[in-house]
């Protein structure tokens, strides 16, 4: 497939050591999951289980693909991407669902976007006229934006557990997120100690809005109360809410006021 240039290639990354620190590099801090029936693993060094990333792509699909069809319509003629799609779950949910007109799928493992590339053949049946691709894309500071390349929509889930990369990722959701009104990037991610706050203050510096919101859905909060509560139903053992409760947090570009003086120049 076609991809396009700069970023949707294999830069920005400097060196062997900043690749060893992509989650689901094959030889790095995970393995990658073939395609196989997934066992939850809980030993990962980062503390951050590929079970538990998927649950957050599954909140993603959830909160974005609601039952009330008029906020399922709000993606129509939207061009959306996923950042950190692992297998793709959240953006071909909406590719499937939805009336967006482009979705793209990415990651920075190029194992793990081959499966995505083959979860989207199994799944191509559901998408109708949108456009749904996949490819490549390390997150990257020294990314300028690129006119003609901009998106409605951005998308990620669980990509802020990794410090040494928040400010990266704020660059590029910078560039690649649309300037026009309504556009947006909608992460969900835990708190999981200062990271989320450290990531937060990262989009500031670059000039990005950042809005965190706790009650965002009503079926996921009661799942999560829940939980709090170990109910046997809905038991999730060593359920924490610093680490394991999504946050939403609604990312768009600064907006500036023009003050009566900047009006009189």
């Amino acid at each position: 497939m076609c991809c396009p240039p700069s970023i949707f290639k294999e830069t920005g990354l400097k060196a062997e050591k900043d690749l060893n620190k992509i989650s689901r590099r094959p030889g790095g801090r995970f393995n990658v999951i073939q395609c196989s029936p997934v066992h939850p693993r809980e030993d990962s060094p980062t503390g951050v289980s590929e079970h538990q990333t998927q649950n957050r792509r599954e909140v993603a699909a959830q909160y974005i693909l609601p039952c009330d069809p008029n906020v399922v319509l709000t993606l129509r003629n939207k061009r959306v991407i996923e950042l950190g799609s692992g297998y793709g779950l959240a953006g071909l949910a909406i590719a499937a669902c939805t009336e967006a007109s482009e979705v793209l799928l990415t990651d920075g493992n190029p194992q793990v976007v081959e499966y995505i590339r083959k979860n989207m053949t199994e799944s191509s049946g559901l998408f109708g006229d949108t456009k749904v691709r996949a490819c490549i894309v390390h997150w990257s500071r020294h990314q300028a934006a690129m006119p003609g390349l901009n998106f409605d929509i951005v998308i990620a889930a669980d990509c802020t557990f990794f410090k040494d990369f928040h400010v990266d990722l704020a660059h590029t959701i910078k560039g690649l997120l649309s300037t026009s009104d309504g556009s947006q990037a909608i992460l969900f991610n835990p708190r999981r100690g200062d990271s989320l706050d450290r990531f937060v203050r990262a989009s500031q510096s670059v000039e990005l809005d950042v809005e965190i919101q706790e009650r965002y859905d009503s079926r996921i909060w009661d799942l999560h109360q829940a939980f709090l509560r170990n109910e046997s139903v809905t038991e999730w053992p060593n359920y924490d809410e610093d680490h394991c409760y999504p946050l939403l947090l609604s990312i768009t570009h600064q907006r500036y006021v023009a003050t009566e003086a900047t009006q009189e120049l």
